[in-house]
């Protein structure tokens, strides 16, 4: 399902807020809201000094922030002297790339803002103290995981979405067109998180249009737009150790007792399950679940999904399947860089100029050229590329810099576009193929014999 934004980040961000005050933080900060211009995914949570951190992809810092306080300069120094930080440092630096995540990097920002204007509380470099209470920003950190686990495992955030789901959920009189037609030509599956009692009515109602706009289809039961249905998967445990394969009783919700170990059911729906080699599924053999059910092999399968590490990369790297990656943002992205062409011609019409002034020098020249005034033009269009974006900018970059999301996308995922509805406009029989993608040195030297 896809959930409308702001709303559904604004409705999980007001019950984080209820779980802090509940565990005891102070009840002012009830009075913050979600923005949504604020956050962007793939920012970096720094769990020692409290920031938030936009990187590269090989870690050096693109953008500082301290709260709602961008930090340029010294500030920066003073916490990365080196304007880097290694981010296979996991227990320190963490990696917030999920649509879940926005509400998570936006809480961050107000409990860090709240806690260093409050009176109350003396500012650390770590933390803030209050008498002989020291609150470190790790612990800050554990609270707000935990605070996101209880949100979204104790069922009160799907409770409240189902309660208004025409609020909550974009529906899409499309989905059913584009499933039946790919039910037509080859096999479709769902694997969810979920359990089956909220993507039952989930899915009842995507795919409910009797009164409402028709869709191009019959109307029928979601189920049949499926050959396999898997839920509470637990990805990406899914696509490593897995769980048992049990069968899921479509009347009551509940589990059936014991292992799957039949064939594939039509409409039928499954729990848990491992996608790995290794797992014995009796009659099935031991051998990958959703290859086995299907009867497919892994470089047969498009898998669809908006989590960059729970989707994509584990089911790119363990699996090998081909991956297609649903990038909401990526609207919005698009529309900044066709109405605001300018300012990345004008930033690359600096960088043409920036070269050719040292296009006559060589390492026996002793002349340097004054090149702050330049520096200083580039950092004001970047900044004001940014600004279009957002308070936190792109997604993927950063002027002429990738941002580490970015390049994650163009690692691990085959396809990549803003809602899988594309398929719509594609013959099933379409090539994708990806544009050649040039090297720096490539790049630049014309295609003539080399003296």
């Amino acid at each position: 399902a896809v959930y409308k934004s702001p709303d559904y980040e604004e409705l999980a961000f007001a019950l984080l807020l209820e779980h802090l005050v509940a565990i005891g933080y102070p009840p002012e900060i009830l009075a913050y809201k979600y923005d949504p211009t604020f956050p962007t995914r793939g920012l970096v949570f720094d769990a020692l000094y409290g920031n938030l951190l936009k990187v590269d992809s090989h870690g050096n810092l693109l953008v500082c922030a301290h709260g709602f306080r961008f930090l340029k300069g010294a500030e920066i120094l003073h916490y990365y002297p080196n304007k880097f930080i290694q981010r296979d440092d996991m227990k320190r630096f963490h990696i917030l790339n999920t649509l879940f995540n926005l509400t998570e990097a936006h809480l961050y920002a107000c409990l860090v803002d709240f806690f260093t204007n409050c009176s109350r509380y003396v500012n650390c470099d770590t933390g803030y103290k209050h008498g002989n209470l020291f609150m470190s920003f790790r612990s800050m950190f554990q609270d707000v995981r935990e605070a996101m686990d209880h949100v979204h495992l104790s069922g009160c955030l799907k409770e409240k979405t189902l309660e208004n789901l025409q609020k909550y959920v974009v529906k899409d009189p499309r989905v059913p067109l584009l499933l039946s037609r790919m039910k037509e030509v080859g096999k479709v599956f769902l694997a969810t998180n979920s359990d089956y009692t909220y993507t039952d009515a989930i899915m009842s109602y995507l795919f409910d249009f009797s009164n409402e706009d028709k869709a191009d289809v019959p109307q029928r039961p979601w189920r049949s737009y499926f050959d396999l249905i898997v839920v509470d998967t637990r990805k990406p445990l899914f696509f490593a150790e897995g769980t048992v394969l049990r069968q899921v009783d479509t009347d009551t919700g509940k589990l059936r007792i014991g292992t799957y170990t039949g064939p594939l059911q039509h409409c039928a729906v499954y729990s848990g399950g491992k996608c790995s080699a290794g797992l014995c599924l009796g009659s099935l053999g031991s051998s990958d679940v959703v290859c086995d059910l299907l009867g497919v092999k892994g470089k047969d399968i498009l898998y669809m999904g908006d989590h960059i590490f729970g989707d994509i990369l584990k089911s790119k790297k363990r699996q090998g399947w081909r991956t297609f990656l649903v990038v909401p943002e990526l609207a919005r992205e698009l529309q900044v860089w066709t109405e605001k062409s300018e300012l990345f011609e004008e930033l690359r019409s600096l960088d043409v100029f920036l070269a050719e002034l040292y296009q006559h020098l060589d390492s026996g020249s002793n002349e340097r050229p004054d090149i702050s005034s330049i520096k200083r033009r580039i950092q004001k269009v970047t900044h004001e590329m940014d600004m279009c974006y957002g308070k936190m900018g792109s997604l993927f970059r950063c002027g002429s810099r990738q941002t580490l999301f970015a390049n994650q996308l163009m690692r691990y995922a085959d396809l990549y576009a803003a809602s899988f509805i594309n398929f719509l406009y594609y013959p099933f029989s379409y090539l994708f193929r990806a544009p050649p993608v040039l090297m720096a040195h490539e790049s630049t030297v014309e295609h003539s014999r080399l003296d």
